[in-house]
């Protein structure tokens, strides 16, 4: 059975060029780029087929397809030859049943997706593995490519790298300088990038990426570019999977450039296409108070949008006031009853400790999504009987310097009601035992 994708204009549906081209948006018209499937091929499939289908690959060892992305290759890139696919293995990350999380927040079927057990640390490597194998494929059909650019306010930039290295490509990332954690810093530097990085945030570091690469033969990698979220997308339909596919009410993720709620959506959209979902969730978008410019346009119900200088914030990859994927989340929240909050940083930062308590360890733009869950239920939004899934982007040791501040007490705007702190002792086993007398 042949399966096909390609870009389509985002506004003018109908204008096509294939996946090999180098194009990020529709030359006439400005409008950002789609990868469209062709659906009607998709659906000759039935639903019980393409389940069967998946499930054989999941986590398996034939390439590519243990790959939790390349494992739905046909919904992703269904043309691309299996000798260009980069993987890293990404994707298969733990569904956490916060149970006790949950309890907490009055829910009984609360669920945290870990995509901070990816190579590199964050969701970002599912969107990746997409883009690099894309460049590879253009590569082997004759296409120059020197180098491939991004701009990063720290994860893109890891993801980058990491499937650069492993592809034998060169990197290039444009950081805003001292804006980033030393964790996210390193890990470019470590995959033999080339790291620059600018006086200016990560607004101005997008303005620059997309003038370098509009020649020289640098391609880009930032989620601009389509190709990205069709690895990310398979986050949602991955999700269902891990349920023996079966429906969600309420989906949160963290939003910074918003390409990633987008491709929730179209995750969600292609089961509902092949009818292995009958509803959809509730697609809810958590943003910074300190880089809200989706949240002030939903109050106005997206009637228009404002770009902000974005403030320092805890959540420092979301800390964007130009999203570039604004047109796309719109669309996503409009076509599943989208919610939009947002969290300030005690909010946020209390938010992520308090489920550090239960056992997790995530960074603090979870938290944001964690904040904005706790907001829902309180106003009674979302219900004990929901089940709810928050999108947990990135692994809580990339963001160390955070957990170090918060329960040192020295992150601003902060009040950490979770903070903990060592208890210092002589080496005297009766001073041991009269304080683990009072402590437990």
């Amino acid at each position: 059975m042949s399966f096909q994708a390609w870009f389509e204009s985002l506004e003018n549906p109908g204008r096509r060029w294939p996946l090999t081209d180098v194009i990020y948006r529709d030359p006439d018209s400005g409008s950002l780029l789609d990868v469209v499937h062709d659906v009607d091929a998709l659906k000759a499939r039935s639903a019980d087929e393409w389940k069967a289908l998946f499930d054989s690959r999941y986590r398996r060892s034939a390439w590519p397809y243990g790959s939790g992305v390349w494992g739905k290759k046909e919904w992703v890139y269904p043309q691309i030859a299996d000798e260009s696919i980069v993987s890293l293995f990404e994707g298969g990350e733990n569904l956490f049943w916060a149970d006790r999380l949950g309890q907490q927040l009055g829910l009984d079927d609360l669920w945290i997706k870990q995509c901070g057990n990816n190579q590199t640390g964050s969701f970002k490597d599912l969107g990746m593995t997409v883009l690099v194998s894309a460049v590879r494929e253009m590569i082997r059909q004759g296409k120059e490519i020197r180098a491939v650019a991004c701009a990063s306010t720290g994860d893109t930039s890891a993801a980058l790298s990491a499937y650069c290295a492993a592809a034998g490509l060169k990197a290039i990332v444009f950081l805003p300088k001292n804006k980033i954690s030393t964790a996210q810093l390193i890990q470019p530097l470590a995959n033999g990038a080339e790291v620059i990085a600018l006086e200016t945030d990560f607004d101005g570091c997008m303005e620059i990426v997309q003038k370098v690469t509009e020649s020289h033969g640098i391609y880009l990698a930032n989620s601009m570019n389509p190709l990205r979220l069709e690895g990310q997308k398979t986050v949602a339909i991955e999700i269902v999977q891990q349920f023996d596919w079966s429906p969600v009410d309420f989906v949160i993720v963290p939003g910074g450039n918003l390409g990633n709620i987008y491709a929730f959506a179209k995750g969600f959209q292609l089961l509902l296409d092949t009818g292995i979902l009958k509803r959809a969730p509730r697609l809810v978008c958590a943003q910074a108070e300190h880089a809200n410019p989706l949240y002030r346009a939903y109050l106005n119900g997206f009637e228009s949008f404002e770009p902000i200088v974005a403030g320092p914030t805890q959540a420092s990859a979301i800390r964007i006031g130009n999203p570039v994927s604004y047109p796309r989340a719109v669309r996503a929240l409009r076509a599943f009853d989208g919610i939009v909050e947002q969290a300030s940083e005690d909010e946020l930062a209390n938010a992520s400790a308090r489920a550090d308590r239960t056992g997790l360890f995530n960074c603090p733009h979870t938290g944001v999504a964690l904040a904005a869950l706790q907001k829902l239920v309180d106003r009674g939004v979302i219900q004990r009987h929901h089940r709810v899934v928050v999108i947990s982007t990135a692994h809580g040791l990339k963001f160390v310097e955070h957990k170090v501040g918060y329960h040192s007490a020295e992150l601003p705007e902060v009040t950490p009601r979770y903070r903990n702190v060592p208890h210092d002792l002589p080496a005297d086993i009766d001073h041991v035992m009269r304080t683990l007398d009072r402590l437990i």
